[in-house]
């Protein structure tokens, strides 16, 4: 059966740990829907792992559109969730509804992410919660700001630490159904599962959250980079290239025919 956003939130009660990978493609999406992924996440991250940039700033809205579809028709139950890129939202609330409003007019996705917590943008949030579309909060770090933050660890001081939690609490006020966590300390990420009310879902952010994500080109060994809190599951890069090569050997002394 699908899953749905209120079974995500009654997995949080019953500590059911809540398993989420990225997709960006039909024939990945129908492998992780088949393997049991309870939510797949369209994210921009794809810019990167799937279309060479070397951050997820370039990535459009069309784009985001056009690979949540096909990710779509891949999935049977997993929850689609897909990422608002970048300027697609922070100008202002109403361009932030046209973008979403696209992305559940033209797609499957049963929820939208947007990253940060600051005051205007759980205005938006709050808003876009109002007129009837799901939204997952992104904190932490959120690669979208990476010419400001970089890719190190973010509330590593108490200050930090506290704004992060206090825009945790704002987002949960806003309407947010769950709430990404990338890359804080684990104490942090714990204590912030253990105050809001939806699931926190993290990613490097220690094991104390209500589910975890991960980048599925990471999970499969087939990223350049591999992030030091990302586990490689398999090493498809290597298995992948000795296959090819086979083939082209096949290819040239005429034994694949």
């Amino acid at each position: 059966m699908p899953i749905t956003i209120a079974q995500l939130q009654k997995w949080k009660q019953q500590q059911k740990p809540i398993a989420a990978l990225t997709a960006s493609d039909y024939a990945i999406a129908q492998l992780l829907d088949k393997a049991g992924v309870d939510m797949i996440l369209v994210g921009d991250s794809m810019a990167m792992v799937a279309l060479g940039y070397k951050n997820t700033l370039p990535i459009t809205l069309d784009h985001m559109i056009h690979h949540a579809q096909a990710v779509g028709r891949g999935i049977s139950n997993a929850l689609l969730v897909v990422d608002l890129p970048f300027l697609s939202y922070q100008v202002s609330i109403e361009e932030a509804m046209r973008s979403a409003g696209r992305i559940f007019k033209e797609t499957d996705a049963k929820g939208i992410k947007l990253e940060g917590g600051y005051p205007e943008m759980v205005e938006t949030i709050r808003k876009l919660v109002q007129a009837g579309m799901p939204v997952m909060g992104h904190l932490g770090l959120t690669p979208q700001s990476v010419h400001r933050m970089g890719y190190r660890v973010q509330g590593g001081t108490p200050a930090a630490a506290e704004e992060i939690l206090f825009q945790a609490k704002a987002l949960v006020e806003a309407g947010i159904f769950a709430l990404i966590l990338e890359n804080i300390p684990s104490e942090l990420a714990a204590q912030i599962t253990d105050i809001i009310s939806v699931p926190t879902i993290g990613i490097g952010a220690g094991t104390a959250c209500d589910g975890q994500i991960l980048v599925t080109h990471d999970v499969l060994g087939l990223s350049d980079w591999q992030p030091p809190f990302a586990r490689k599951y398999a090493d498809l890069q290597s298995t992948i290239t000795k296959a090819i090569q086979q083939y082209c050997q096949d290819v040239r002394n005429g034994s694949d025919r």
